[in-house]
């Protein structure tokens, strides 16, 4: 049985505990409200995780066809901050790798913790709220983005044209630059040999974006 993320986790829960006291399932915004997740596309994506991953099932689509097939697992404690103390007076940051851009559903990819990173502050601008992917493809060669490198991501929902962001497309992360058109979002990759992506303004969710790339980190060996 595959991992659960911390929010997959409380989404089994809840859908549990409301079973347990009214005899059916919570709907997709009572879910919501109860999570602090705004769109019902955002539970959808967590509910499709849950089901990929065997806890639950549910006919049509529909939230009252809901049926666990398991409950979630004991939850692993959380490992103890290591040298907080050094880290602070060295003035560095440590930064979570939470995945691979161009791979995995929003919920997992924001929460599945793969390494730390630790970098001077300065090199992010002075963010806390960031965290790392690992680039696949070449499509932002020519803007400096080579396969293999991390990105240093600083969480955030919208973005000024013309930045490089992260942002979701479908159930995949993409490092793309950002340009919100008349009635179109574009994601121009830094590379002449391939397409833009464009997305429908109708289509692009208020979560689609999921921050704003604010530094590099490659391995030179």
């Amino acid at each position: 049985m595959q991992k659960l993320t911390d929010r997959q986790r409380a989404v089994l829960d809840f859908i549990s505990e409301s079973i347990a006291r009214r005899g059916y399932p919570p709907t997709l915004r009572e879910i919501g409200n109860h999570l602090g997740i705004r769109s019902t596309n955002g539970v959808n994506d967590h509910l499709r995780a849950l089901e990929r991953k065997g806890y639950l099932t549910r006919e049509d689509m529909k939230s009252r066809t809901l049926r666990l097939v398991r409950k979630a697992p004991a939850a692993e404690p959380a490992p103890e901050p290591a040298h907080d103390d050094v880290l602070q007076e060295l003035d560095l940051v440590a930064i979570p790798v939470v995945g691979r851009v161009a791979a995995g559903a929003l919920a997992e990819a924001i929460q599945t913790t793969e390494d730390r990173v630790h970098v001077d502050r300065m090199l992010v601008g002075g963010a806390r709220d960031v965290f790392g992917l690992r680039i696949v493809g070449e499509s932002m060669i020519e803007a400096g983005i080579h396969d293999g490198d991390f990105v240093f991501v600083r969480k955030q929902l919208t973005a000024e044209r013309g930045q490089i962001v992260i942002a979701l497309v479908g159930e995949e992360a993409t490092c793309k630059y950002y340009f919100p058109e008349r009635d179109h979002i574009r994601l121009q990759p830094a590379n002449s040999q391939m397409a833009p992506i464009l997305i429908p303004k109708t289509d692009f969710r208020p979560n689609s974006i999921l921050g704003v790339v604010v530094g590099i980190y490659r391995k030179l060996s």
